[in-house]
C-alpha cells in the first residue's frame, strides 16, 4: 500500500472507515493508521468522524500516466519514447540522468507528485506540497554539443507561459529560468522554476535533462512557510486539472526540445522579450559576493541578457549570475 494508493479511496469524497480501507487495500487497520498518519504529516487536510470514516477535506487529483498519454497527440506521442509517473523521488532530474547512464533517457519524461531532494538553480532547495505541484523532467540527445542549448531554457518558459495564457494565467518571464505570476496583494511570486542539466562532450553528443516545478495549488498554511513570494496557477487558473495542464505542457516541449538544435533560441527570441517581467527596471547583478546596479534590457538572440551598466551596455550569460530586482 502507498500513500497514493490511500488517496485515491478517499478522494472519491465520501467517508471510509479504517476497516473498510484495510480490506480494500488488503493490509491491517493499523497499517491504514500509519499510513493516515503520514498524509497528515504531509499537510493533506483530513476529516475524521467518529462512526463514519475518514476522507480528504478537499479533492486531490493523482498524476495518471494512462490519461495523459491518451490526451497527446499523434505527433506529441511520436516524439515521446517513455512516460514515468512515480509517487515520490529524490529528484526528477536525477531519475533521468541515472536513465541516461542505463543507456535510455532520451524522449523520456518523468512525472512525479513529491521531490524529497528537489532543487532549483544553483543548488536551491525546492519545495512543493505532495500531489499539488506538477514536477516534470525531459531527457533528450543532442549532437551538436553545449553550444546549441543556449537559451533552452528561456524557451522553455515561453512554452510553459504560452500554455498557461491558453487557461487565462498571466504569466511573467524573469531571467534566466524563473516564472512569476502577480500576487492579489500586488508584486508578483514565484510560479515555476526552470532547470537544465547538460553532461556529456562539449562540442559533440550530450545529453540534456530539463526540470520544470510549477506551482498547481498552494495550501495558505504551505505558503506561508516559504521564504520568498510565491504563486500558483490555481490563483488565477482554479480549475485547471493537473493531468490535463501535463498533457499540453508535454504537447509543448516536445517538439521544442527535437528542433531546437536547428533552430536555436532565435525562434524564441521576441516570445520571451514580450513577457520579460523586469524590461527597464533597475536591477542589481549578483556575481558571487558582487552586487553591481544596473537597467534590465531585453534578450539577445542566444538568451544573453542586456542590460545598461554606468553607460555601457554589456550581456550576461547564465551560470552563477543572478538578478535582483531593486526595490
Amino acid at each position: 500500500m502507498t500513500i497514493g494508493d490511500l488517496i485515491r479511496l478517499l478522494s472519491d469524497g465520501e467517508f471510509h472507515s479504517g476497516e473498510q480501507l484495510g480490506e480494500q487495500l488488503g493490509v491491517s487497520r493499523a497499517a491504514v493508521w500509519k499510513q493516515l498518519r503520514k498524509l497528515e504529516a504531509l499537510g493533506i487536510a483530513m476529516e475524521a468522524v467518529k462512526g463514519q470514516g475518514y476522507r480528504l477535506a478537499e479533492p486531490l487529483e493523482l498524476l495518471d500516466g494512462g490519461r495523459i498519454v491518451a490526451g497527446l497527440s499523434r505527433e506529441a506521442r511520436s516524439y515521446l519514447s517513455r512516460l514515468f509517473v512515480e509517487e515520490t523521488l529524490p529528484s526528477s532530474n536525477a531519475f533521468l540522468r541515472e536513465r541516461f547512464e542505463q543507456g535510455a533517457g532520451h524522449a523520456e519524461v518523468c512525472l512525479v507528485e513529491q521531490q524529497t531532494a528537489g532543487r532549483g538553480r544553483r543548488g536551491r532547495v525546492w519545495n512543493t506540497p505532495w500531489g499539488q505541484s506538477l514536477m516534470l523532467s525531459l531527457g533528450w540527445r543532442v549532437e551538436s554539443g553545449v553550444a546549441s542549448l543556449e537559451g533552452l531554457s528561456l524557451a522553455v518558459g515561453v512554452a510553459l507561459a504560452q500554455v498557461l495564457e491558453r487557461h487565462g494565467v498571466e504569466p511573467r518571464l524573469k531571467w534566466p529560468n524563473d516564472v512569476l505570476l502577480e500576487l492579489p496583494e500586488g508584486g508578483l511570486g514565484k510560479l515555476a522554476g526552470i532547470l537544465v542539466e547538460v553532461s556529456g562532450d562539449a562540442a559533440g553528443p550530450c545529453e540534456v535533462v530539463i526540470g520544470m516545478g510549477i506551482n498547481v495549488g498552494l495550501p495558505p498554511a504551505f505558503r506561508e512557510g516559504l521564504d520568498q513570494p510565491a504563486a500558483a496557477v490555481h490563483d488565477q487558473a482554479p480549475g485547471l486539472s493537473r493531468n490535463d495542464l501535463a498533457v499540453e505542457l508535454i504537447e509543448a516541449l516536445m517538439p521544442l526540445v527535437a528542433h531546437f538544435e536547428a533552430q536555436g533560441f532565435a525562434a524564441w527570441q521576441e516570445a520571451w522579450n514580450i513577457r520579460h517581467a523586469f524590461a527597464g527596471y533597475d536591477v542589481d547583478i549578483l556575481r558571487g559576493e558582487r552586487r553591481e546596479p544596473a537597467v534590465a534590457e531585453g534578450v539577445d538572440a542566444t538568451g544573453n541578457l542586456l542590460v545598461r551598466m554606468e553607460g555601457r551596455l554589456e550581456r550576461l550569460a547564465g551560470g552563477e549570475i543572478s538578478l535582483r530586482v531593486r526595490p
